[in-house]
Parts: structure tokens; C-alpha cells; sequence
């Protein structure tokens, strides 16, 4: 509701008294909104009652300034008779600036969107379903969109820059997790993170932050298409590694399209292996080399790279032997006129150019974007009951501006803050779910990463790792949302195997 001041009778500057002037409009206090329901979901066979809250919770300073108000949708199981022995789960995704809607929709929630698949878009308006893969059986659920995504807003007089950084964005999600983890009475329970894309960036940032600064310790880490190291993804002058770390993706595009050789195209698990043994020998070897480079070795890495990425000789030739992920998508379909998706590279789409290099637009995202975006606006006012005329921002281009200041001439880098926290917590596990078809953060950088965190090896234990015949967000692919839940779930009762 908006609050108005009353007018003040001043007086003028010659003296005159009673003259009415208007003095600015306050802005209201923020306060926090929340909304609670009752509902009922089948996981996994069994019912579950449970309830639902969605609102804005008001972040302040310890002086008591409102900094931010923070949007977030908690499920909670009604049936629990001790909350310390409940787990919880805080979930978000990444962006940087892109709200919760994925994960909460796509995967864990009690209801996921029926966006449908490669070749069977669902057509819009677009529709709800109950969950049978959500994670509310095992463990509540909370979904938080950080400042300036969904419904999170600055405080009234707050800068949203405070917020748009690495080292911001974990301070500030920290928060509310504290808050929420307090004002609910759950610093008993059993702790989880799960964050997707640069959210693995910023759950591998809150596992030492918050052990750091709040000493709250948590049970498990579940990364969704995984970034802790950026060198791995940066194609950019002198660095040769993002071209060795996404060969095995695009070995695994080019043969979901059809574009590999008859004896790789029978078998992809042995066009994989084949891809990663080339990728991290030979290949890897041959960039090092640089000019130095033998023509005739040259020749035989030109041939090898046309084997594993359905392109032609003469492309790679030109190209350096060094293929951008952006030349890809491009490439590989240009004789269909057609590009191959950033995120989920088995979708394809139509640009106007088709004899340029420049990738325009990612047909994955915008496959998936509409059903998400107006699933989500229907559900969160007419079952979650919560009102707001702001737009809910699902993706806002904050990865343009985000502030990485404090790793300038360096890439930024949190998988040593991820060793650094799982040594000082023996107990905290790790799964890593990748797809084969995910070009944004590959699978091969991602296992690049997790062998290079330096543990040691009883702690390297902690780490599982998983694979699934789709991309960025392989919980479309409905055979992959259900694996993908049957290895959550196992990995979150092995972690609290060791709850007393």
C-alpha cells in the first residue's frame, strides 16, 4: 500500500503565512509480504501435504536500514514432527540475473511446466502439472530470486549496484539465507544448497562464505551445470583452454545431428571417449605448440578435429585449428540453414544470416522461455496467492555489468573457496550434474575443474558425478529430469547418513 504526508502550511519568504506548498511524496517503508497455502502433491508415489510461502522478505543492516526486499517461494512439509532432523534446501539459479523459475518449475518444485521437448515444443498458453520428480518427499524446499531478479527489489533509496557483483551477490543471497534460516527455526536442520549455471558459482562462494561468516556449516552442494573456474569457458586471446574443453561437446552435437563419421555414429559413449583422449593429448598439445606447430603435424590434427566435430578440413584449417563455440552453433548446420542451441545444442534454429559467423540467438532459450515465463505468472497469483504488479524478471542482461572487480586480470575462480570449504568441512558433499549437449558449460570443463580443486583423497569421495543425454537444462528432457532426481535423492540420503 502506498502511504501519503500530509501537506505543511509554511510560510513564504516575505513573511506571508498560510500559503499551501507540497513537500515530496515519502516512499513507505518496505515490509515483508507473505502469503501462505495448503496444498497436496504425489512424489514419488506417496502424498504429501504441505505448505506454501511466497512473499518478500526485507533485508536490513544491523542498524536497521532496509537494504533489500527479497522474493522467495518455500515448501515445507506439514507432516514433520522434528525440524531438526527435516532437511532444507535452498535453491537458485544464475545468470548472473536470472531468477529461481528454472529450478522451481523445471525440477524440485511441487509443480513443473509442461514446456515440452526437441520437436514438441508445448504451445502457449502454457500449463502446470504436479511434480512426481520433486524433492519434497526427502527434504523442504526454498527458492530465492537474489536483488533485481523476479520480484527482489532494491530498498527504497538503495543503489541496485551494491547488489550486481560476485562478492555482492554472496554477501547479499548469505543474508537472506541466514534470515530465513532464523526467522523459521532451522539451524537444526540438515543444510543443502542446489544452484545451476553461475549458480554453482555462487553455491561454491556460499559454502565457505557462510561457514566464514556465519559458522553455519552445511550437509551437501548440488551443481547443475557447473562454472567455478571462468578460464575454462573464456574464449579469449592466449587462452587455448576453452577449445580442448569443448571438443567433447561438440563431438556429442555433431553426432546427435548425424554429422560424425558411420563408426562414431554408432556409438556415442565411444565417440565421447575417443573426443576427451584426443582433447587432452594430442590436441591439447598441438595448441601449445603454437607457430612451432609441424605442418604435417598440423595436417593430422586438422583431420582428427574434422572426425570429432562433423566440420570440414578446410573450416578447421581456417579457423587455426582453434573453433569458438559461437563458429560452431553456426557451422555445423549451415548447408540446413540452421543453428545449433547454446544451452541445449539438439535444438535448432533459424537466423536471418546463414553465411555469417555471428551466433544472433540461442534457440534453446527461446524454445523454453515463454513456457516458464508465463507458467510461472499464472501459478504465483492464482495458487501460490501472491500479488505484486511488479514484472517478474526472469533473466535481466546483469551479466553485462556484473562487478567482478576484485578479480581484475585474473579469471574469477571459486573453486578454491569450494576446497577450501569441504576441508574445513569433511562433511560437506558435492554432486555435479552435466549434459552432453550443454555448450554453455560443458561437462569436459566441468570434470577439467573438479580434478584440479587439489583435495585430498578421502575427501575427494565427497564428489560425485553425473551425466545426462540433454543440455543446460536437462530437466526438459523428461527421461533426464528422471534420472536426475533419482540421483539427487540418492545423494541427499547418503549425506545425512552421517546425521546423528
Amino acid at each position: 500500500m502506498t502511504e501519503q504526508t500530509k501537506d505543511n502550511k509554511t510560510s513564504t519568504s516575505n513573511g506571508a503565512e498560510g500559503k499551501e506548498t507540497k513537500s515530496p511524496q515519502a516512499k513507505p517503508e518496505p515490509k515483508d509480504e507473505i502469503v501462505e497455502t495448503e496444498h497436496t502433491v504425489t512424489v514419488h508415489g506417496q502424498e504429501i501435504a504441505y505448505t506454501a510461502t511466497a512473499g518478500r522478505l526485507v533485508t536490513r543492516d544491523e542498524e536497521g536500514k532496509a537494504k533489500a526486499t527479497v522474493f522467495f517461494v518455500a515448501y515445507t512439509r506439514k507432516d514433520v514432527g522434528d525440524l531438526g532432523r527435516r532437511p532444507i534446501t535452498i535453491a537458485f539459479n544464475g545468470g548472473p540475473g536470472a531468477s529461481s523459475v528454472w529450478l522451481h518449475l523445471g525440477l524440485l518444485g511441487p509443480r513443473r511446466v509442461l514446456s515440452g521437448d526437441v520437436d514438441r515444443i508445448a504451445p502457449p498458453p502454457f500449463r502446470l502439472t504436479n511434480n512426481e520428480f520433486s524433492l519434497l518427499d526427502l527434504t523442504d524446499l526454498v527458492f530465492v530470486d537474489p536483488v533485481s531478479t523476479g520480484y527482489s527489489r532494491p530498498a527504497p533509496g538503495e543503489e541496485a549496484k551494491q547488489f550486481h557483483g560476485l562478492q555482492q551477490d554472496i554477501e547479499s543471497v548469505g543474508e537472506f539465507i541466514r534470515l530465513y534460516i532464523t526467522r523459521y527455526k532451522r539451524w537444526a536442520s540438515p543444510k543443502f544448497l542446489i544452484g545451476e549455471s553461475y549458480g554453482t558459482t555462487r553455491a561454491a562462494g556460499l559454502a565457505g562464505y557462510l561457514q566464514q561468516r556465519h559458522g553455519m556449516y552445511l550437509n551437501g552442494l548440488m551443481l547443475v551445470s557447473v562454472v567455478l573456474n571462468f578460464q575454462t569457458l573464456e574464449f579469449e586471446q592466449g587462452n587455448d583452454l576453452p577449445y580442448v574443453l569443448f571438443l567433447p561437446t561438440y563431438t556429442a552435437t555433431a553426432w546427435y545431428h548425424g554429422k560424425l563419421a558411420a563408426d562414431l555414429q554408432e556409438d556415442l559413449t565411444k565417440a565421447l571417449a575417443e573426443s576427451s583422449e584426443f582433447a587432452a593429448g594430442e590436441y591439447s598439445a598441438a595448441l601449445f605448440r603454437g607457430d612451432a606447430l609441424p605442418p604435417e603435424t598440423r595436417a593430422s590434427i586438422i583431420r582428427r578435429l574434422a572426425r570429432l566435430t562433423g566440420l570440414s578440413e578446410r573450416y578447421i584449417d581456417q579457423t587455426n585449428l582453434r573453433i569458438h563455440i559461437h563458429r560452431f552453433c553456426k557451422e555445423l548446420l549451415r548447408d540446413e540453414r540452421r543453428t545449433v542451441g547454446r544451452l541445449d545444442s539438439r535444438f535448432k534454429g533459424i537466423e536471418k544470416d546463414a553465411a555469417g559467423s555471428e551466433f544472433a540467438a540461442d534457440p534453446s532459450y527461446a524454445a523454453i522461455q515463454g513456457a516458464y515465463t508465463g507458467a510461472f505468472n499464472a501459478y504465483v497469483r492464482q495458487d501460490l496467492g501472491f500479488e505484486n504488479d511488479l514484472p517478474y524478471e526472469v533473466l535481466t542482461g546483469l551479466y553485462e555489468k556484473w562487478d567482478y572487480s576484485k578479480h581484475q586480470n585474473k579469471y574469477v575462480d571459486v573453486s578454491e573457496t569450494l576446497r577450501g570449504a569441504m576441508t574445513q568441512n569433511p562433511y560437506l558433499n558435492v554432486i555435479v550434474a552435466n549434459g552432453y549437449y550443454d555448450l554453455a558449460t560443458p561437462y569436459f570443463a566441468t570434470e577439467y575443474t573438479i580434478n584440479h580443486l587439489g583435495l585430498e583423497p578421502e575427501l575427494r569421495e565427497n564428489i560425485r558425478t553425473t551425466f545426462y543425454a540433454a543440455g543446460h537444462m536437462m530437466y526438459v528432457h523428461e527421461p533426464s529430469l528422471a534420472k536426475l532426481r533419482q540421483d539427487l535423492a540418492a545423494f541427499i540420503t547418503d549425506a545425512l547418513t552421517v546425521v546423528a
